[in-house]
């Protein structure tokens, strides 16, 4: 098998797929494993006149042209599993920042702008808080896990209430998590987490109407992906106080970053670093391996597909 890659990976996570010709020619190429943060759009999917498989590492797609693969009948994979816990994690890392103003705090004695005293430094605790979890899939409900933790309160909106069976599993792990309308969510969040996945229909899910409807305490989380929240409304409601802060992994035109989000203190930037720690990006490797081993064997019950 004709093996390409749009992305450089590690190689130990693919030494299963030994006798496969890896980092093949595009032209040439049978499976094509592509990046999240990689477009693959109509023109190289009609530039690889071999193509069957796209094995796309990582759990989002929308990089991916589905309409030209449908079309070409290309099956398409994602490895939804590997991301959950490091995505989680950073979603609750960003959590802790934001709200004890760890990174803001690090600057300022870096600077030499420290000033120590019993009432200076203040910032808020997640002991006691809600968080209010907009999207309740697996990397949702493994943050959820993390947040009960800590003593805080969880509440979620989906597009379908959980099934009696998932919560008392989640009650079973320590999760008491109830389902509330979206404006409910928005109003009643002391930390609202973005963990949906996009689509166009939720585009902008997060703009000025919705931000105006927050506690002017609230901070924003997303480890999602950046389109879900207008950035320029973001921005304003940063500054002019709608909302306290905002803590980000993802961005509206990334890798793009707004420079008006570079100048502000309660906000805390990650790289898009969600699923980024060495063992996640080798069990993603290991899952694209599962994929393309699978479609090899017709195997169709064990692929992740989307397509």
């Amino acid at each position: 098998m004709q093996i390409a890659f749009t992305t450089e990976l590690p190689l130990e996570g693919f030494t299963r797929l030994a006798g496969h010709r890896l980092y093949a020619p595009f032209e040439e190429a049978e499976v094509l494993v592509s990046t999240f943060d990689v477009k693959v759009p109509r023109e190289m999917i009609e530039a690889m006149p071999k193509l069957r498989l796209i094995a796309n590492f990582g759990a989002g797609y929308n990089n991916i042209n589905l309409e030209a693969c449908k079309e070409r009948s290309i099956r398409v994979t994602n490895t939804p599993q590997p991301v959950i816990e490091p995505t989680a994690e950073l979603a609750f890392a960003l959590m802790i920042d934001v709200a004890r103003r760890v990174s803001e705090f690090d600057r300022m004695v870096r600077q030499g702008k420290a000033q120590f005293g019993v009432m200076r430094n203040l910032s808020h605790s997640l002991y006691g808080k809600t968080l209010g979890i907009l999207g309740m899939g697996r990397i949702g409900q493994a943050l959820a896990r993390r947040a009960a933790a800590s003593g805080m309160r969880i509440i979620y909106h989906n597009r379908h209430e959980l099934t009696t069976e998932r919560v008392n599993e989640l009650k079973n792990e320590g999760v008491q998590a109830q389902y509330v309308d979206f404006q409910t969510l928005l109003q009643d969040s002391d930390f609202l987490s973005l963990n949906l996945p996009y689509t166009p229909e939720v585009h902008h899910i997060i703009g000025k109407p919705e931000l105006g409807m927050m506690k002017r305490s609230a901070y924003l989380i997303n480890t999602a992906r950046g389109a879900h929240v207008n950035e320029e409304a973001l921005v304003e409601a940063l500054k002019s106080g709608i909302i306290t802060g905002a803590a980000l992994d993802v961005y509206e035109f990334e890798p793009q970053i707004s420079a008006e989000l570079m100048t502000l203190p309660n906000v805390v930037l990650s790289p898009h670093t969600g699923t980024g720690t060495w063992e996640g990006r080798i069990a993603m490797c290991e899952n694209v391996t599962d994929n393309i081993l699978a479609f090899i064997n017709n195997n169709i019950n064990k692929m992740n597909i989307v397509l």
